[in-house]
């Protein structure tokens, strides 16, 4: 089967490019929104995420608009205040995952509702050390970010958001140290969430290793 793009629409490649581009890791990001000087924390999912440079050391989500055609909430706090908080979801969160991507109207916090909704399995926000923004005391790695830059795609809603990396949380709980004295992150431990398509998810399989060649 070939598949000519150029005869699909954007919601047909979408479909298909979800179903795809497999298995999708997530960006669970955390901003803020200030509304008559009282903070309300944003947390959405994005699985057009990935890490683009290590120096410097960005991470690129990219993120469309409201069925409004507003701009979400994400987007719009980071261009406001600079920050951003980007989780990475484990597979038992995947209830919650879903859940903070319902529309919500500006000022309104995904973490009231989702804790409102799921009293036994709270999101509780911690200090992140040195960061201006909390982070969920639930999520294993955190990625402490500032705005590095925002493309707008022409004739697109799609907006991509690079972000820096400031500082990263770990567990430690899922680190060591390799016999290179070199911090290792456990993946089976950490069991990432990855997006497949429509209202597909899934963990991940036993990791194995295969030696580059020299």
């Amino acid at each position: 089967m070939n598949i000519n793009f150029a005869e699909y629409s954007a919601s047909e490649r979408y479909h298909l490019m979800t179903q795809t581009v497999i298995p999708r890791p997530i960006a669970w990001a955390l901003t803020e929104s200030v509304i008559d000087n009282d903070s309300v924390l944003n947390l959405a999912p994005f699985s057009y995420f990935t890490a683009v440079s290590s120096d410097p050391a960005l991470l690129m989500l990219s993120v469309g608009k409201k069925p409004t055609c507003e701009n979400k909430d994400t987007l719009s706090n980071v261009l406001e205040n600079k920050k951003m908080v980007i989780h990475i979801p484990c597979a038992k969160q995947a209830t919650a995952v879903t859940q903070s991507a319902a529309t919500l109207a500006h000022g309104e916090s995904e973490l009231d509702a989702i804790n409102s909704h799921a009293p036994d399995n709270v999101l509780t926000t911690v200090d992140f050390e040195g960061f201006q923004l909390p982070r969920l005391k639930e999520c294993d790695i955190a990625f402490a970010c500032d705005l590095f830059e925002v493309k707008y795609l022409d004739n697109t809603s799609q907006a991509l958001i690079f972000v820096e990396i400031k500082h990263i949380y770990l567990n430690e709980d899922i680190t060591s140290m390799d016999d290179k004295l070199r911090l290792k992150v456990h993946a089976e431990k950490v069991h990432p969430l990855a997006r497949l398509g429509a209202n597909e998810y899934a963990g991940i399989t036993e990791p194995f290793v295969v030696q580059r060649p020299k």
